[in-house]
């Protein structure tokens, strides 16, 4: 039984080593109960957590290539493809060529991706009060800056 075991390794049962894999899996469960929340609140919308990310982006950086939402979101070739194809298909974002550039194309909200967008953003504020509505504003920021050092040593 994972509780079993993470609670275990996480009061130092197995040792140093162990301590620090139970690290690792406590974040990783905290990690995916947000996640499968989330999805689970955005699903009526029928988007997910990676396309909410993406949705989120635009109006962030304006219309922008395909190439520019994966160096600023982090999701790799393949699934960003397939997210936009998606989107696309759903009608929350449109291809659009550039002006300047007739081989490039920029991904930009539709108004009914917009429409989705805040009512994604509604959820998300609900689903993120659910799970972060226990903590004080100043334990948010201080999890914020353990999560940041945390991913930035990483790299």
């Amino acid at each position: 039984m994972l509780e079993d075991l993470l609670e275990r390794l996480l009061a130092g049962e197995g040792g140093r080593a162990a301590d620090q894999a139970g690290l690792g899996m406590l974040l990783a469960k905290a990690h995916n109960q947000s996640r499968e929340r989330m999805n689970e609140a955005l699903r009526p919308l029928g988007i997910d957590v990676r396309q909410f990310a993406v949705l989120v982006a635009l109006p962030l950086y304006g219309p922008v290539s395909q190439r520019d939402l994966i160096g600023r979101t982090g999701i790799d070739k393949s699934t960003m493809v397939r997210l936009i194809d998606e989107l696309e298909h759903g009608g929350l974002v449109s291809r659009e060529r550039v002006p300047h550039d007739r081989r490039a194309y920029a991904i930009v909200l539709t108004p009914r991706g917009e429409q989705a967008l805040a009512e994604a953003r509604d959820a998300a504020e609900q689903v993120g009060e659910s799970i972060f509505g226990p903590f004080s504003g100043a334990e948010r920021g201080q999890l914020v800056n353990l999560l940041r050092r945390l991913a930035e040593h990483t790299v």
